[in-house]
């Protein structure tokens, strides 16, 4: 109980404050290093000022829905550890990704988030952290899959090549990230069945504790929260439509909305060379954008 409130202590009093200032210098940072930042501050004030100013109020209304549903699945896969309410997994959700936006790859989200639990309750929900981020990413695979096969039909339709893209390569990319996508999916599923195997192996066998909770996931359970996570990819996706409405982008907004879904997907198998390579931030985002 006293280490408890010496963590709570050090996490509100010292390591809050210093990780908002970072947050902030962190975010001015970044603002600052943007190209044609004024003429880019001059077409949000614009955009404020339009007919369209109220959809910026939709799209926060919209962050908010979103984390409050990362916040219920959050909620739901420690329910069998801990019950906490579901303004303390809102909170949670946020100190996550402060923590994940000062990490590479997102790794302090974790640790973010179980510091809202009992003091023995941290370390076993580390494994079911995993299993909420592991759908969310099977989620951003299935959808970006479906993106790449618009992008097959509709775009690639008169052509076989696309700026930093050919049919060749389009189509090992589908394969590739399907093939990926279907043994992660069966991994999900399985894994109650796959925790009770690594249980047994000796050097592990210690750790159990570890990934215990793991076990106790029905199916069905599995689904909702799989659910949860094409529901929150959905809400962010329509965020990014009505920025780009706001911002006057003259596309169609079902090739809009494939394009956004296969730029997740990018972001979450290739890293940023590959990226560069590919034209996602450049070319392609332009042309096919914009």
């Amino acid at each position: 109980m006293v280490l408890n409130r010496k963590l709570k202590f050090v996490f509100n009093y010292c390591i809050g404050p210093i990780l908002l200032i970072w947050l902030l210098y962190s975010i001015h940072h970044q603002i600052q290093r943007q190209q044609d930042l004024g003429k880019a501050w001059q077409n949000i004030a614009r955009s404020f000022a339009g007919p369209d100013r109220w959809i910026f109020l939709v799209v926060v209304l919209l962050m908010f829905v979103n984390w409050g549903i990362e916040a219920k699945k959050w909620q739901l896969l420690i329910r069998d550890i801990q019950q906490i309410s579901f303004v303390k997994a809102f909170m949670a959700i946020f100190s996550g990704q402060a923590f994940a936006f000062n990490t590479i790859n997102n790794v302090g989200e974790c640790f973010g988030k179980i510091m809202y639990l009992e003091e023995g309750n941290r370390l076993r929900a580390i494994g079911v952290t995993i299993i909420g981020n592991v759908s969310q990413l099977i989620t951003t695979l299935a959808m970006g899959i479906v993106g790449l096969l618009y992008i097959k039909v509709a775009v690639l339709k008169n052509t076989e090549y696309m700026v930093g893209l050919s049919a060749f390569w389009l189509n090992g990319l589908i394969y590739v990230v399907s093939f990926g996508t279907l043994v992660l999916l069966l991994i999900y599923y399985c894994t109650s069945w796959i925790t009770r195997i690594v249980e047994k192996i000796p050097i592990i066998s210690k750790y159990t504790y570890l990934i215990q909770k793991m076990e106790g996931f029905h199916w069905k359970e599995l689904t909702l929260i799989l659910f949860l996570s094409l529901t929150r990819f959905a809400v962010f996706v329509f965020q990014y439509l009505l920025l780009l409405h706001i911002f006057k982008v003259d596309a169609d907004f079902i090739q809009m909305g494939w394009m956004i879904c296969v730029m997740f997907l990018v972001f979450a198998v290739m890293p940023s060379i590959a990226m560069a390579e590919l034209g996602i931030r450049g070319e392609v985002g332009k042309e096919y954008l914009l």
